[in-house]
């Protein structure tokens, strides 16, 4: 199981709200629908523009709260350096499809591991205090 770090907007360079979640599919439905009360849903915060993997919910929840105390500036730029157009990444995880570790090919047809987990946007080039 991986858990995830993201920030959702409600447009380029609009509100920003930063999360953790171990389903990030789910949660950002739950974001695009306005599921749950809170700022994200008040703010209008429904496009994923970033996210990050994490093995373990404590290295997530420390990571959240780490961009949390950054400036906004900060914040954009993690964002512009792995998805300069603010391309909602939503629709590419309800699209991704995983592929097993191993087929069940016939023998003879290739049995070539595929991708198990999606690429996440890389991380911050940026290390502030």
């Amino acid at each position: 199981m991986y858990f995830y770090v993201y920030i959702v907007c409600s447009r380029r360079n609009g509100t920003l709200y930063t999360g953790h979640t171990d389903d990030i599919v789910r949660r950002t439905w739950q974001h695009r629908e306005h599921i749950l009360p809170g700022f994200a849903s008040k703010h209008h915060c429904t496009r994923l523009v970033w996210y990050e993997l994490h093995d373990t919910r404590e290295t997530a929840f420390t990571r959240e709260r780490q961009i949390k105390e950054w400036k906004r500036a900060w914040k954009l730029e993690l964002i512009e350096s792995a998805n300069p157009q603010w391309n909602d990444l939503y629709e590419e995880l309800i699209n991704w499809v995983p592929v097993p570790a191993f087929s069940s090919a016939h023998p003879g047809e290739s049995r070539e591991p595929g991708p198990t987990e999606p690429t996440p946007c890389p991380g911050p080039r940026l290390s502030p205090g």
